[in-house]
């Protein structure tokens, strides 16, 4: 049967699992949240470029480029 001092010691290394796990979580959020709002910042310049590229194929349908195929 663990002692006093050994049930003590375990208490306070869940409870400094528990912070650092939190912390983690905290940080996780943060990145989450930078790569969201990377991602929605981005979404104008993907939707001019497919824009363009779509003018610029339109333009182009009597030839094929390789670069203008469509891929799956």
């Amino acid at each position: 049967m663990p002692n006093i001092l050994d049930i003590r010691r375990r208490i306070r290394s869940v409870k400094n699992t528990q912070q650092i796990t939190r912390a983690m979580k905290m940080v996780a959020a943060a990145r989450l949240r930078r790569a969201v709002e990377r991602v929605l910042n981005a979404r104008p310049y993907a939707n001019q470029l497919r824009a363009m590229l779509a003018s610029v194929a339109a333009r182009t349908a009597e030839r094929s480029h390789p670069l203008l195929a469509t891929r799956p």
